[in-house]
């Protein structure tokens, strides 16, 4: 009973600002992790998307802070960290390189603000997640120059392209041939295009049949991590 009263006694006797600094730093690392998590979700590309690893991200970077505080000066308790870690088997696989790194930019940013470096850990926030938004929003690294492939039929034996064309200029911010089939009736065209907006597909597809002789339009998009 005595071992008892001595050790909630001890307990009790944590210093406040130790306490004050614990939910500092899991405070600091909940609205930074969001900030990191906010980004990824704005800027990811492609069909891997999954909500639960956004909200990983989160709780990932408060986890690390607490671990670096739980482990503080403690060599004993790092080594302890470090078997219990060894016994879990991690069998998730990220399939996209750049889940890899936001996982590491969570970690790193939970190392830093759990070591208490805050200045550092909101410094490097703002500046790699607007280095992951400029490069989103230029197309850093595409090679490619088009979206996708616009296909349609136009009846008549010698289609005048004046009308279908103006239409593409409208929505396009390139477009290029890629074959012209003409029959006695109906002449197939097949452009590469390269979209204003590519979530206004259906607006372009919608304005070609909305043409006089123009039917059978199909636009095709490619996924953002491929190119054409």
């Amino acid at each position: 009973m005595d071992t008892l009263e001595r050790l909630f006694g001890w307990q009790s006797a944590l210093p406040e600002a130790e306490l004050r600094s614990l939910l500092l730093s899991l405070t600091l690392a909940f609205v930074l992790g969001q900030m990191v998590a906010w980004v990824y979700q704005r800027t990811h590309s492609g069909l891997s998307y999954a909500r639960s690893f956004t909200q990983s991200l989160v709780l990932l970077m408060m986890i690390v802070s607490l671990v670096m505080h739980v482990i503080g000066d403690s060599i004993v308790t790092a080594f302890g960290l470090i078997g219990a870690l060894a016994i879990i088997r991690f069998r998730n696989v990220l399939k996209d390189t750049r889940d890899t790194v936001f996982v590491f930019y969570a970690l790193v940013l939970g190392l830093a603000i759990g070591s208490g470096r805050f200045a550092a850990a909101i410094v490097a926030t703002l500046c790699l997640l607007g280095a992951t938004v400029y490069l989103a929003w230029v197309r850093f690294g595409t090679r490619g120059f088009f979206d996708g492939h616009l296909s349609f039929r136009v009846e008549g034996p010698r289609a005048e392209e004046g009308g279908f064309q103006a239409v593409m200029r409208r929505h396009c911010r390139r477009f290029e041939s890629l074959s012209v089939r003409q029959g006695d009736a109906v002449t197939e065209f097949i452009f590469q295009v390269r979209m204003r907006d590519r979530r206004r597909g259906e607006e372009l597809v919608a304005a070609m049949r909305g043409l006089g002789r123009v039917d059978d339009v199909s636009l095709v998009l490619q996924d953002e991590l491929a190119e054409i």
